[in-house]
């Protein structure tokens, strides 16, 4: 049961305004003064990014299970659900929702599918609120972002796994000349699913509904120590061994695979978006969990 119930620190948000922002102090008790207080924090931010890993407790909040970010405007929760699409959707705040409204230290929201949610309000640090649902004893931590100084990179870097599922296929459409022959060469589709991937040798241009997956296998998503902006990809071929890549973003569509044993770039592009929206496709299987990749001990082979 969640026992400390008074802001600690001082915390520095903006007031919304008509047409700029307003830095204000907000003391110990500033949220629980009035439910006008409570909606200026939580207005503060353009985007406050879902920390899925500094969740407390065994319960769910479904929405923000799902989200990579919400934001409050002006009785209106907007989420953002996927990475693709990120920074581009709704202005960067993402998909409508719900609706809110606040009291005195609370936040009352009704969210479209997953309905009414009480959460308790709580500051943490100067851009940093903790969002307590007492019926499940789970707090959720957010932290704030206006929209023009967000590091969108570092999403897609830190949820890289969520990513690289969010397509239904991803199709070679670039084989560098320099490197040397590899049976990787020979494979023009890649899925990623949750538990494994799968790889086709169908030709270009192929439906989606018409690939066959000629193999699968495991697949894992390291870091690296000390290279924020770099991961590194196993794939661990049933019968046939493992192949070993660089992993970079180029961008919402598209993902470069170095291969340092061959010297050969890859890149591939998405094809079939999963867009998780309000319902539908993909809305229970796309909670996100708390996910640690290993970490490799390796240098980055292919030049920036």
């Amino acid at each position: 049961m969640k026992t400390i119930k008074l802001l600690t620190g001082y915390f520095l948000l903006a007031t919304l305004m008509v047409s700029c922002y307003t830095e204000v102090i907000i003391e110990d008790d500033f949220i629980e003064e009035s439910a006008f207080n409570t909606d200026q924090v939580l207005q503060s931010y353009d985007l406050w990014y879902v920390d899925i890993n500094a969740t407390r407790g065994n319960g769910e909040v479904p929405f923000l299970q799902r989200a990579f970010t919400v934001s409050f405007n002006r009785g209106v929760l907007y989420a953002n659900n996927n990475i693709v699409g990120i920074g581009k959707t709704g202005g960067g705040l993402g998909i409508d929702v719900g609706t809110y409204g606040t009291l005195r230290g609370t936040v009352d929201i009704d969210h479209d599918i997953d309905g009414s949610w009480f959460l308790e309000v709580y500051a943490v640090n100067n851009n940093t609120i903790e969002l307590y649902d007492a019926s499940s004893d789970t707090s959720y931590y957010l932290k704030g972002y206006q929209t023009n100084r967000f590091d969108y990179d570092m999403v897609f870097y830190d949820n890289i796994n969520y990513f690289i599922q969010e397509y239904d296929a991803w199709e070679k459409i670039y084989t560098s000349e320099s490197g040397a022959l590899n049976d990787f060469d020979n494979e023009n589709y890649l899925q990623f699913l949750p538990s494994f991937f799968r790889s086709s040798i169908d030709a270009p241009n192929t439906s989606i509904s018409n690939l066959q997956w000629d193999f699968e296998g495991n697949y894992e998503v390291y870091n690296v120590q000390g290279d924020n902006s770099l991961k590194t990809l196993t794939l661990d071929y049933d019968f046939f061994g493992d192949d070993y890549f660089e992993l970079y973003v180029i961008n919402d569509s598209t993902i470069e695979l170095y291969h340092p044993d061959s010297g050969t770039t890859y890149e591939f592009r998405g094809r079939g978006y999963q867009e998780y929206l309000k319902s539908g496709k993909g809305v229970e299987s796309k909670k996100r969990i708390k996910t640690s990749n290993p970490t490799m001990n390796v240098e980055r082979k292919k030049a920036k």
